[in-house]
């Protein structure tokens, strides 16, 4: 996926929290706790003290954060001639959402319905038959919940709009306070300081503390976010007008996600990295190792290499196979990242790095839901 970025201001690329946002993530987090493994306690503990009515509400609206992340939770991106910055307080970044047309909160809480048509000008649902009948063949396949939602959205954009405001509103009076209080001062350092990096030391080494699956070409004319996904957009675009903006999230990893809709400003919204938080691995290194251990004789090394390191020589007699071939699958197994190799005298030994194979599974569950 990329950003470009050709022609930007630097003064145009920013760093703000956004408590919408936060909450979109929040709620994700209560409906996919899957995805989040360290918040299970919070999730379960937070689901536990919902009211009825709220839960039922939430269970009704929830395609908006489970499946796909909605751009409503972003509006402050979506306003032409706005300036990007989100509000400072939830009643400011819902007023904000307010603001968007109908036709563009539309299109960006049916965003299940056209993932496939995301980054693609398309005509709106609230007045193109065939996109009406394709949002709601669409949401039957989610349920019934989301045809009915949709049907009440093509047909009353207005009375569901305030409806989500004000479950929003009652998320904020039950759970979501606290919780944004208790996130908001790291979340606000973090912008701070990545800002200030940005002033001082330039994109690179911001963009660096970002995420290393994000990285900037030579040029300094293109942001590349390293995801399973494939997706371009500019930063300069007339309509939404030129900005990049950069919100941190607390309860957002794994995901790290891009706004890259047409006639939006793009949006990265990026986990804050803790020290208890491994580095993204690349899609191409997972790649790697994954085709370095889909083949069986491979396996079959490992076997060995994982018990204690081994010479050519010694996995050569083993498996009954050349030594040049034993070099050539340890040279996939190397280029890869899975073994390591150490001289003893004259003696060249192999073997499997088990912290890397332990986490080959979490890389891929973060791979895919990044």
């Amino acid at each position: 996926m990329t950003i470009d970025i050709t022609g930007l201001p630097p003064e145009r690329i920013g760093f703000a929290i956004s408590p919408l946002a936060e909450l979109g993530l929040v709620l994700h987090a209560l409906s996919e706790p899957g995805h989040h493994p360290g918040l299970h306690g919070w999730a379960t503990a937070t689901a536990a003290s919902l009211k009825p009515d709220l839960g039922d509400r939430l269970h009704e609206a929830e395609f908006l954060w489970r499946n796909t992340f909605s751009d409503v939770f972003m509006p402050f991106a979506g306003i032409p001639g706005h300036d990007g910055t989100p509000g400072a307080t939830l009643a400011e970044d819902l007023d904000l959402l307010d603001r968007l047309t109908d036709e563009r909160f539309t299109s960006a809480a049916l965003e299940f319905t056209c993932s496939s048509l995301y980054g693609v000008k398309t005509l709106s649902a609230l007045h193109d038959p065939a996109m009406r009948m394709r949002a709601l063949e669409m949401a039957a396949t989610r349920g019934p919940h989301q045809v009915e939602f949709t049907k009440r959205l093509l047909d009353e954009p207005g009375a569901v709009r305030a409806w989500l405001r004000r479950l929003l509103e009652d998320c904020e009076q039950a759970f979501f306070a606290d919780t944004w209080q208790r996130v908001r001062v790291q979340l606000a350092a973090d912008a701070r300081h990545k800002a200030e990096l940005l002033r001082r030391k330039g994109l690179d080494e911001a963009i660096g503390s970002v995420s290393a699956a994000l990285s900037v070409d030579m040029g300094g004319n293109r942001i590349s976010i390293d995801k399973l996904t494939e997706g371009r957009t500019i930063a300069t675009d007339p309509e939404p007008g030129a900005g990049l903006t950069f919100v941190p999230t607390s309860f957002g990893w794994p995901h790290l996600m891009v706004l890259h809709a047409p006639g939006w400003r793009p949006v990265i919204h990026y986990p804050v990295h803790g020290p208890e938080l491994p580095s993204p691995a690349s899609v191409e290194t997972l790649k790697l190792r994954m085709e370095a251990l889909a083949h069986p004789m491979r396996m079959r090394l490992c076997r060995n290499l994982a018990r204690s390191p081994y010479t050519t020589s010694e996995l050569s007699d083993a498996h009954g196979i050349t030594p040049p071939e034993v070099s050539r699958h340890l040279a996939v197994l190397k280029r890869a990242g899975l073994i390591t190799t150490r001289r003893r005298g004259r003696y060249v030994l192999h073997q499997l790095d088990l912290t890397v194979v332990a986490r080959l599974g979490s890389d891929f569950l973060e791979g895919v839901l990044r």
